[in-house]
């Protein structure tokens, strides 16, 4: 019978013990080596930040999934700002970080340009759109028009001065006598004003608000019987009806221009994305769904 020596065990757990613990190091290399490609990767992720016009939020979202599903799993939106075309301007304007900015005016995209806030050569009209009179889904008003709503028998709601389609709206009501314009457009009406800076007439009741969604809103409780928005508003907030589509040659064109901002970090990206928005099959079913007509 052979006798194993001390020597000979210690040496022997010795060897073991250092097997175990190059083991240990392996597979934690290995994990920390894991880890590190997965943050690699992840850092090569593009944050796109999107400044977008109020009337945009539900199909933008919408948008902004299919375009990371078809292919960009390398880009991530930030949390898109959905504002009034206005106050996106002064955030711009405030220092505010935009890689894009999307308007609901041709006149407040101009106002961007002549600031500085976008880069002029990469500006392209991406949608229309229409302006409408809409009522809770109950009304018993099937049918409106302006010269109706001139003669009192509605109350309305319509943006303030900093929201474009309350700006289309002043341009409309001015052809019917009940929005007098302000005095840099005195003796004009209708598409050749601003629709800014002038005042409504006491013979009818009006209401206005900060944004189209609050707008719509105010039709839809029955606060007012007449809301003036844009036809895609009724497919992203529902609860309303259309009995009234403005007259196209009382206010200037809807149109959404958008632009790369002067301040991007990731221009390749974004001139990417906003092309997408425009020729993708998949973004135009998204833009008629709610609404949008591609320019």
């Amino acid at each position: 019978m052979t006798k194993i020596s001390r020597r000979n065990t210690f040496a022997v757990v010795m060897a073991v013990a250092v097997a175990f613990a190059l083991a240990l190091g392996l597979v934690g290399c290995s994990s920390s080596s894991s880890d590190s490609k997965t943050e690699t990767k992840s850092e090569t992720k593009t944050t796109l930040q999107i400044f977008a016009a109020n009337s945009l939020s539900k199909a933008m979202e919408e948008v902004q999934q299919a375009y990371i599903a078809d292919g960009h799993s390398d880009i991530e939106f930030a949390d898109t700002q959905y504002k009034a075309s206005g106050e996106l301007n002064e955030m711009l304007g405030a220092g505010s970080y935009a890689d894009l900015l999307i308007s609901a005016s041709k006149g407040s995209m101009d106002t961007a340009e002549e600031k500085g806030y976008i880069d002029a050569s990469t500006r392209k009209t991406m949608f229309k759109n229409d302006l409408v009179m809409v009522t809770k889904e109950d009304s018993s008003i099937t049918e409106a028009t302006l010269d109706e709503v001139a003669a009192g028998k509605y109350s309305i709601c319509v943006g303030d001065d900093s929201v474009p389609a309350g700006n289309y709206a002043a341009q409309s009501l001015s052809t019917v006598g009940v929005y007098t314009p302000s005095a840099d457009d005195s003796g004009k009406t209708g598409k050749d004003i601003t629709g800014k800076g002038g005042t409504y007439t006491d013979s009818i009741k009006v209401v206005t608000d900060t944004s189209v969604g609050n707008v719509c809103k105010h039709a839809k409780s029955g606060d007012v019987d007449i809301a003036f928005v844009y036809t895609s508003d009724v497919y992203r907030f529902g609860g309303v009806k259309i009995v009234g589509t403005v007259p196209a040659d009382t206010h200037k064109n809807i149109v959404y221009p958008g632009a790369i901002t002067k301040d991007c970090k990731n221009v390749e990206q974004t001139q990417a994305f906003l092309d997408w928005c425009l020729t993708s099959s998949k973004a135009q079913e998204i833009w008629q769904k709610w609404g949008f007509e591609l320019a």
